[in-house]
């Protein structure tokens, strides 16, 4: 059963933008986040979360995507999230928030799944643009940002052919494959 959430869970990138998500449910998912393991049980983790067209179009611009696909700028108009959840440290409670934000992703991003929505997981933002944009306060860091939505793309699971060939690709069909070490090459004892 968690397998299955698990491999229903991919890093999508483009979404039904239309297919909005409401309030309720980012809060449902960020309680996951927030029942999930912090390191000294700190839990310094904070969440900023949006799902109005307005706030979703001011906070795309500041993400990058897909680093692998080169010809490719992102998600186009009508394939963009249509919800973002903004993870903050609150450097009053801790200086850095340790592995905790991807513990509370992961635990984020499978409620998604188990909802029928898919998300990515994105770190390589501008981050002083979105606090800027946003008004965010110095007290927190930007950590992460979750984007998310109704996935609107196939995302497929192969064997890496080689140890170098981890690269994500897309087909002439629009599907993204993802090679995955074999479990034979990752165990090493």
């Amino acid at each position: 059963m968690i397998k299955e959430l698990i491999l229903k869970n991919r890093s999508y990138r483009r979404f039904q933008q239309n297919s909005l998500i409401t309030r309720d449910v980012l809060e449902e998912l960020v309680d996951l986040g927030r029942i999930s393991a912090s390191a000294a049980n700190l839990q310094p983790l904070k969440y900023m979360l949006f799902n109005d067209p307005e706030n979703a179009a001011a906070i795309f611009p500041h993400l990058a995507w897909a680093g692998y696909l080169k010809d490719w700028g992102g998600p186009k108009q009508g394939e963009r999230p249509s919800a973002y959840i903004i993870m903050l440290c609150d450097k009053n409670i801790a200086p850095g928030v340790g592995c905790d934000h991807g513990i509370a992703a992961q635990s984020i991003l499978l409620g998604a799944s188990e909802k029928g929505l898919g998300g990515c997981m994105i770190g390589s933002i501008d981050r002083q643009g979105l606090r800027e944009t946003l008004d965010i306060s110095e007290r927190y860091d930007i950590v992460l940002v979750l984007a998310l939505g109704r996935p609107d793309e196939k995302v497929v699971l192969e064997t890496a052919t080689s140890p170098d060939n981890v690269k994500y690709w897309r087909d002439a069909e629009g599907v993204h494959h993802v090679p995955k070490r074999p479990l034979k090459e990752i165990i090493i004892n």
